[in-house]
């Protein structure tokens, strides 16, 4: 598919209508899941706009979705096969949520730009980053089942309603979301929080009496 003409629909979707999903491209979901997840996104009858990568061993497109997907979204979902500009994505006026599995880079990119979010990690450090976002309010983690991790589209619908359409949640998450926005892209900040690490790695090294001292070795040639 040629993504960067797909992806000028967003230019015609009213502001904040549009879930942004996309879940990497390092681990993709097997095709179970994402027909799952394909299920719930069109149970919440939002606009949609999905990065999605072929689940191994598929090879053709049009096999990716469950039957009639395409049809029954028509209008209001698009999938782009493959690479998107997610930036440019992001910083769209009409994208108003963000579906993640909060790889570090995702979870920047979505702050940087103020995006509540459906939180949906597969593997790695996802897990552990989703987890630290969720007491923060600023989205939902998808419910998963605690046996085998794995989820259902009734769960996806659940947390796309509540982020992107119920009226009541989405103003704490758009709120709490604003405010890391306000934190992500405040410079000063960052730079006084690299400064003040490196005043604390330093102190470190030089206080000799320390049990915390670290002593520091030439390289071996």
């Amino acid at each position: 598919m040629h993504s960067q003409r797909r992806c000028r629909c967003a230019h015609v979707q009213p502001a904040k209508s549009v879930v942004y999903v996309a879940l990497g491209s390092e681990v993709p979901l097997p095709m179970e899941l994402v027909h799952e997840l394909a299920h719930g996104l069109e149970l919440t009858e939002t606009r949609i706009l999905w990065a999605l990568r072929k689940p191994a061993g598929v090879r053709n497109d049009a096999d990716v979705l469950p039957q009639g997907f395409h049809e029954r979204t028509r209008g209001r979902g698009l999938v782009v096969v493959g690479w998107v500009p997610q930036i440019t994505i992001l910083a769209h006026v009409a994208v108003g949520a963000f579906l993640t599995h909060c790889g570090r880079n995702s979870l920047i990119e979505g702050h940087m730009f103020g995006h509540p979010l459906i939180m949906l990690p597969i593997f790695a450090d996802q897990g552990p980053n989703a987890r630290l976002m969720a007491p923060r309010n600023v989205g939902l983690l998808v419910p998963r089942n605690e046996d085998d991790g794995s989820f259902d589209r009734h769960g996806v619908a659940s947390a796309v309603r509540a982020v992107m359409v119920e009226e009541g949640t989405r103003k704490v998450f758009v709120a709490n979301a604003m405010k890391m926005q306000e934190i992500v892209a405040d410079k000063d900040l960052h730079e006084r929080y690299i400064d003040e690490f490196v005043q604390q790695l330093r102190s470190y090294i030089t206080d000799g009496n320390s049990s915390t001292a670290v002593t520091l070795r030439p390289a071996e040639t």
